[in-house]
């Protein structure tokens, strides 16, 4: 089961919590909160070492996202009232919820299990471009992530037309838009060969009527499948946002918590975003009954989470949740450049370095600061997913970890604020095949091999 069983009383929360104006929650209450607990918890980031080994810096940071969850609760905008909850609620849902889940239909089911850190057994890969795409490249780009050998799950690209009309927020286009996205995903996992995987959809719905619209086993979205529920940065939510989670929940799908912790922003710096991490966590367990936290942490300025200020927060938080709890947790990595370029390749490959050894499951890769149209590829999520194959066959250690990580950072941090955009994926790939180009086959091969003799042992 999952903690959806409370979903009510969270509700009726939304509606009669605590009062406070919204332009007071962040500043008078979130923010001066989070800075305490940093400094009663002693939580201090070291740039030089962005894999730390340090357990009881990790229990630490665990304790103090415990402490921000229950002290801040979080606000709803339509209400401007406070969910809030208890030490005993946190400790009897962390209890109830279950550390593996069967997700997918028929032979392309995967078992979803919650890893350790410097875990053996490899990260569960969700492939996403976390873009949006041309209405005609669609269909092919969904076909082109649904044929990577690693891929355990799959959320597709998004669209912002559909028959050649533009996708408004609770429209009858954005209902349109949603069931084309589905379709595109279904017809192609069908043509593959892999009709049952497991799909986190639909990225396409920015309202709750888009995600409610396409709920059917015969030909939409399954209760084999995931949905995500986002938050309003930082730790704020809406009734539309609600409106998700009851459904996804009484329809009986997986549900999804989907947060981005910015750093730069009311988070502060690393330490702070570390610590929101865990709290949002704890939120999507409690608030939203999700069976899984997708986390994609990112810089005010660059909008990506690759350079070392994000790869700390990225590695501890991870390290907190896996000792801590029993909770499932994909890494979301964000990268600075665009396809076709080997920054884009470092950059991933990175990210999953860090990831994996400090006990996340994967989630790559949006490329070009997740700000481009078209510019995204199965082939930069490839080779970050064997990366993080090999980190756990290896069994590598976070010491290991961390010396990796700072030559890969040598390598492109400094062009974080001047990467290249890189090529679209039309560019990169034949489109009515669905397979990368030579050129870019073979710069993927060029980088792959040079993480290899930095100590990466690829299982092919």
């Amino acid at each position: 089961m999952t903690t959806a069983y409370r979903i009510w009383e969270m509700m009726e929360r939304s509606k009669t919590g605590r009062h406070i104006e919204e332009d007071d929650f962040l500043p008078k209450l979130f923010t001066p909160t989070l800075k305490k607990l940093i400094k009663e918890y002693e939580i201090r980031y070291d740039p030089a070492t962005p894999v730390p080994a340090d357990d009881d810096l990790a229990d630490r940071i665990w304790q103090a996202g415990w402490d921000l969850f229950r002290e801040v609760g979080v606000y709803n905008t339509d209400s401007h009232r406070i969910i809030q909850v208890s030490d005993e609620e946190i400790r009897e849902a962390l209890y109830i919820a279950k550390d593996q889940y069967w997700v997918g239909e028929g032979k392309d089911a995967k078992l979803w299990k919650h890893r350790q850190v410097e875990d053996t057994e490899p990260p569960f890969c969700i492939f996403s471009p976390d873009i949006t795409v041309d209405e005609h490249l669609h269909h092919s780009m969904c076909a082109a992530y649904l044929k990577e050998p690693l891929l355990d799950g799959f959320c597709a690209p998004i669209l912002e037309n559909a028959i050649g009309q533009l996708i408004e927020s609770g429209g009858p286009t954005e209902i349109n838009g949603c069931i084309q996205h589905i379709y595109n995903m279904r017809l192609a996992a069908k043509q593959v060969g892999r009709p049952g995987t497991f799909f986190v959809a639909v990225g396409t719905a920015e309202h709750d009527a888009g995600q409610i619209a396409v709920s059917d086993n015969a030909w939409g979205v399954r209760t084999s499948d995931a949905r995500l529920v986002g938050s309003l940065t930082e730790f704020k939510t809406a009734d539309t946002l609600l409106n998700r989670s009851v459904h996804y929940a009484q329809y009986g799908c997986y549900t999804g918590n989907l947060t981005g912790p910015i750093y730069g922003g009311w988070c502060g710096g690393s330490e702070g975003v570390a610590v929101t991490l865990v709290a949002y966590s704890l939120k999507g367990l409690l608030i939203h009954g999700a069976i899984f936290n997708q986390h994609f942490p990112f810089h005010l300025n660059y909008g990506s989470n690759t350079t070392r200020e994000l790869l700390w927060p990225i590695a501890m938080s991870g390290q907190a949740l896996a000792r801590n709890s029993k909770l499932l947790h994909t890494s979301n990595g964000f990268a600075n450049a665009g396809p076709m370029t080997e920054m884009l390749f470092r950059e991933t490959a990175c990210h999953a370095l860090v990831s994996t050894v400090c006990g996340w499951h994967l989630w790559e890769m949006a490329s070009t600061r997740n700000k481009y149209r078209n510019r995204a590829t199965p082939l930069e999520a490839r080779l970050g997913v064997e990366v993080g194959h090999a980190v756990a066959n290896m069994g590598m250690k976070r010491e290991q970890a961390n010396d990796i990580a700072l030559k890969l950072l040598a390598t492109y941090e400094d062009q974080a604020a001047t990467a290249s955009k890189g090529k679209e994926y039309h560019e990169c790939y034949d489109v009515h095949k669905a397979l990368p180009i030579q050129e870019h086959y073979d710069m993927y091969r060029k980088v792959k091999d040079e993480i290899a003799d930095m100590g990466v042992e690829f299982p092919f």
